[in-house]
């Protein structure tokens, strides 16, 4: 077992930086002992975000509801033939990942599956089970069953996941329209979209990071760089957005260019932890 146990965190691990350079970057900080395990929860998701975000099939609920009860099921018998399935529920198993933290997930995969206009009380609940308890998966693993500095540091996961997801929907604007027909922002639509409106995203999105800030501080070496590392490159991502007209960005998908990645990543890693 301990053969396939291995081959499904590698398989995690390729899917991982094979999607994401931006998470590939930072994720190379995390140490030895939880790089693996973090590997294994993000690859989990974009399983399901590919589902609902590339598939986007009529069998998409059917998909979405035999991909969550297989790990119920897993979680029970501790072995899948999936890998992904597989390297997710060892790594829940060992930090005590369960379904208060998996459901809610699904739950907001499953809003995917049909645009709508969303309105305050279901983009909280759908930022809180695709973003929140992600950074509450997270938290479990950085901190290796600590339910003190768990419960301690708890607000500023969740709010450091919510702040990412803000950002990614004001980036994303344009395409997740076009593409996929769904605008996240409660009361706003594509043909309103304006500054006022913007600027109040951007206020609440660091509102977020101010509260994200002070948890990631508190982080355990093994943890902390890389998830710094992170912030440092989604804040200058909205800083990047707040310079950028409504109007740009209905048209067009702001980056941070992979050399600028590179000098952010290189600051952070020489001068230590960021100061708000």
């Amino acid at each position: 077992m301990d053969l396939y146990d291995q081959v499904a965190y590698e398989n995690s691990r390729h899917l991982t930086l094979r999607y994401s350079t931006s998470f590939g970057i930072s994720s190379r900080f995390f140490s030895k002992s939880i790089k693996d395990h973090i590997y294994a929860i993000y690859a989990l998701v974009r399983i399901a975000d590919e589902i609902v975000d590339t598939y986007a099939g009529i069998h998409g609920p059917k998909l979405l509801n035999e991909l969550e009860e297989r790990i119920y099921e897993t979680l029970q018998t501790g072995y899948d033939t999936n890998l992904v399935i597989h390297a997710f529920c060892k790594t829940a198993t060992v930090y005590g990942i369960d379904r208060t933290l998996i459901k809610p997930f699904f739950d907001s995969m499953r809003m995917d599956l049909t645009p709508q206009l969303y309105k305050s009380v279901n983009y909280t609940k759908y930022i809180h089970g695709s973003a929140e308890v992600i950074g509450l998966m997270c938290l479990r693993v950085f901190l290796d069953g600590n339910s003190i500095s768990y419960n301690e540091l708890m607000p500023g996961a969740t709010a450091l996941g919510s702040a990412y997801q803000k950002v990614n929907f004001l980036r994303d604007l344009s395409t997740d329209y076009k593409e996929l027909g769904r605008i996240y922002f409660p009361q706003v639509t594509y043909d309103t979209f304006n500054e006022k409106q913007k600027q109040i995203i951007i206020l609440d999105i660091k509102n977020d990071f101010s509260k994200a800030i002070l948890a990631i501080n508190k982080l355990p070496n093994s943890s902390k760089r890389a998830t710094l590392i992170s912030y440092v490159y989604y804040s200058e991502l909205l800083k990047k957005l707040e310079r950028t007209s409504a109007e740009t960005i209905k048209h067009n998908r702001v980056r941070i260019t992979s050399i600028r990645k590179l000098i952010l990543m290189i600051k952070t890693v020489l001068f230590g932890v960021f100061k708000k």
